[in-house]
């Protein structure tokens, strides 16, 4: 039997509240992230076609060679800037931030700064 804390169904409850008022494009497609203990992973996905157009996380092969534990705010900001690139690659410049029901801070804010330094405007 799986237990659920607390804390888990209010993010989920407060991730479902806010997916209810974004809709991810093609054209502006919405940047989710996931924050587990030892990693972060990004998808930029297109709601409308209900198509992930790019992911990463600190488990890919681009992100390993600079991180070793993905886990702390600098893997998140290293993620943040390969992220960008890797969308300036697909010519995807303006997304939408979805930021799971997480709270805007720690590793969260760290993986969006660098993405706007990267070039990304959301």
């Amino acid at each position: 039997m799986q237990v659920i804390h607390r804390r888990s169904v209010g993010r989920v409850r407060r991730h479902l509240r806010i997916r209810r008022r974004m809709e991810g494009t093609l054209e502006k497609p919405r940047l989710t992230v996931f924050r587990s203990h030892k990693h972060l992973y990004a998808q930029m996905i297109n709601d409308l076609e209900g198509k992930t157009l790019l992911t990463v996380s600190t488990l890919s092969p681009l992100v390993r060679e600079k991180v070793k534990y993905g886990g702390n705010v600098k893997a998140a900001e290293d993620l943040g800037e390969i992220l960008a690139e890797e969308a300036k690659k697909s010519k995807i410049q303006n997304v939408i931030f979805d930021r799971s029901g997480y709270r805007y801070h720690g590793r969260i804010r760290a993986l969006a700064d660098a993405a706007r330094k990267g070039g990304l405007v959301f």
